[in-house]
């Protein structure tokens, strides 16, 4: 074996601690953050550990034969405990104090172990080098066998453990926490099969039977796997927000084009997306959506019920559902109302001051985000879910056409 998927994993790994580095950085006193970053620095330093040039590199570097299993073993204990202790930041306490408390346990334990592991290791003899399979091979040496035992059970216990919290938490919570959760419980999952393997393949040669391939390529795969799969899960409570915050900016494309780049008082480009801005989707978003409520504050003077019904019955007919019917309504006396506000013989041409008392009070409301609309009169929801359904349902045909009617018959007017 080259190393080539332990160094992947790594890769993978490491990718994602960079990612945590500028939070890490900004919120250095925050023990969820440094616990976080520990345990993800963790596995992919146990990855780089376990490749096969690691692990001659290491020999050779110490002078022992198979010190690198030594060494190995350590960090993915170190790993297990950091593991724990991460879960039970994230779960949190009522009590900081039992929290801190529970978290110096893990630690202890797990620094007991990391000793004893180390003093059977040089209690034993382990001379032949060992890079791929040094668990089988020396299962029957004295302490040895001890070491690799321990290291087995240490690093299960904590796989199986973490995998049975994860899994029950997802349970009582939502959102991205319980998909980070789902994919956490199914990594450890993985995780702990590889410990099962390699539990196998020892309790194998103690049978005398060779159950190597176990241990040695099927284990790998399992935690390169599950590795992968923890990252993920880790990570996926940071980004998940980012997503749906990128999700929602362009879905609200198609309104904002309509409305919201007209209003001049906002640069557009101040509210496009490039590569540069995706660290800060949260704010292109907010701008974008404030740019769509000035924009249907402007035009709403324009507003036409009788366009909105009219769009309403026909988008029913057409066989849309009530909930898409309304959308479609609502995007139709927007579109009007744009294209009316747009030419130069309208009210939207207009200063201001001239406008009614009426066209003053509609764009007073939508100022205020219609919070008290009087009773009977129809009113646009401004949130933003609204806002993305109206800016999905500028696209339909029924809205097309109601424009296509309304310039008509503007122009047999004027």
């Amino acid at each position: 074996m080259n190393g080539l998927v332990y160094f992947l994993a790594a890769a993978i790994l490491w990718a994602g601690f960079a990612a945590q580095l500028p939070g890490l950085w900004h919120n250095w006193r925050d023990p969820l953050k440094r616990v976080l970053c520990a345990v993800i620095f963790l596995a992919g330093f146990c990855f780089t550990l376990g490749a096969p040039p690691t692990v001659g590199f290491i020999n050779r570097a110490i002078g022992v034969p198979n010190a690198a299993a030594c060494v190995t073993y350590g960090a993915v204990n170190a790993f297990s405990a950091a593991s724990l202790v991460l879960i039970a930041h994230w779960r949190g306490a009522d009590d900081p104090a039992q929290l801190r408390r529970a978290s110096r346990t893990w630690l202890l334990a797990y620094a007991v172990v990391i000793a004893a592991q180390t003093a059977l290791f040089v209690a034993g003899d382990a001379p032949v080098e060992r890079r791929t399979d040094f668990d089988t091979y020396y299962a029957g040496t004295p302490f040895i066998r001890e070491m690799i035992v321990l290291y087995l059970a240490a690093h299960l216990a904590a796989a199986v453990t973490t995998t049975v919290l994860c899994w029950r938490w997802t349970f009582q919570i939502t959102g991205w926490t319980r998909r980070a959760l789902a994919v956490l419980a199914v990594g450890w999952l993985c995780t702990s099969a590889y410990g099962v393997l390699k539990m196998i393949a020892v309790a194998g040669r103690w049978s005398g039977q060779h159950w190597d391939p176990l241990s040695t390529r099927l284990a790998p795969m399992l935690v390169t796997v599950g590795a992968t799969l923890t990252a993920v899960g880790y990570v996926l409570p940071l980004l998940g927000p980012r997503v749906d915050s990128l999700v929602a900016f362009l879905r609200l494309g198609p309104l904002f084009r309509l409305v919201g780049s007209r209003n001049r008082g906002l640069n557009r480009r101040d509210t496009l997306l490039s590569w540069r801005s995706l660290g800060d989707v949260e704010l292109r978003l907010t701008h974008r959506t404030t740019a769509i409520r000035d924009g249907l504050r402007d035009v709403s003077v324009h507003f036409d019920e009788a366009v909105r019904e009219r769009a309403y019955r026909r988008a029913l007919s057409l066989g849309s559902s009530a909930g898409e019917a309304e959308a479609i309504g609502d995007a139709a006396m927007v579109a009007v109302a744009a294209s009316l506000s747009g030419s130069p013989d309208r009210a939207g041409g207009l200063d201001p001051a001239v406008l009614d008392s009426f066209a003053l009070d509609a764009m007073a409301a939508f100022a205020d985000g219609y919070a008290g609309p009087e009773p009977g009169e129809q009113t646009l929801d401004t949130g933003q879910p609204a806002l993305i359904r109206l800016s999905r349902a500028v696209r339909a045909g029924v809205v097309e056409g109601a424009v296509r009617a309304e310039r008509a018959r503007s122009r047999q007017v004027w």
